[in-house]
């Protein structure tokens, strides 16, 4: 009977952090890289509380498509110039626009995580030599 009540606390337990995980993950922003015609930009996704909060990326606001789940494309030139050298990550909040008297609260900030190496330095690599031993 003991090890009954284990499997259903397990189970539950199980079931409630599978429930969990979706809605934490959508608090998340996330990065890639796209194609946008002739160069390549960096998609940012994310979620606000309501639609008609801006978003702003490292303190630039941004123009987005979706309500509450949001994405946005900026062209790489731009992510350089808003981003300090070899920066690893994006600094994205949500604000309530000025006009709304009805929400008191302050904007969220969270952080996105660049793909690696994109505002690195990227030296000429000649050739690479591979071996296995």
């Amino acid at each position: 009977m003991r090890s009954t009540r284990k499997l259903v606390l397990f189970a539950a337990l199980g079931a409630a952090a599978a429930v969990a995980a979706p809605a934490a993950a959508q608090t998340t922003p996330n990065t890639r890289l796209v194609d946008c015609g002739e160069e390549s930009c960096l998609l940012v996704t994310g979620h606000r509380e309501r639609g008609s909060d801006e978003v702003r990326i490292n303190g630039h606001r941004v123009d987005v498509q979706g309500q509450r789940n949001w994405r946005v494309r900026l062209p790489l030139a731009k992510v350089r110039e808003w981003s300090a050298p070899f920066a690893r990550r994006l600094e994205v909040s949500t604000h309530p626009l000025a006009s709304r008297k009805d929400v008191a609260q302050a904007g969220t900030a969270d952080t996105a995580r660049l793909p690696i190496g994109l505002l690195g330095h990227v030296p000429d690599l000649a050739s690479l030599v591979i071996t296995l031993d």
